[in-house]
């Protein structure tokens, strides 16, 4: 999601012994580059990552995490799972505007 998405940042920390997460949505994917194939070496996140009310979630969209986080074939290769924590730690600005444009004109959500 990182990958398509250049407003999105990753943690980039020294990752601990914590195991990083995903959610229904996100599982099978390699977190760094959203292939869906050949998963080979198992991400682990950094403490401060998965402190709290993060413990457990997904790593690519803080979701409620069901399955462990796995980097591919080609980025386990590439090296790309030392290049420290994979977790993204903003929202974006296109979901930020959308919560002020949402807030500027008075929309709520249903059942609220």
């Amino acid at each position: 999601m990182a990958r398509h998405h250049r407003d999105l940042l990753f943690c980039r920390r020294l990752p601990g012994i914590a195991i990083g997460r995903l959610c229904e949505k996100c599982d099978g994917k390699c977190v760094i580059c959203d292939s869906l194939v050949n998963p080979e070496k198992l991400v682990h996140i950094c403490s401060e990552c998965n402190f709290g009310s993060f413990q457990g979630n997904c790593i690519i969209c803080n979701g409620k995490g069901i399955s462990d986080a796995y980097y591919c074939q080609e980025c386990a290769a590439l090296e790309k799972d030392r290049d420290g924590c994979p977790k993204i730690i903003n929202i974006g600005t296109a979901r930020a505007d959308l919560f002020y444009e949402q807030k500027k004109y008075g929309f709520k959500k249903p059942g609220n």
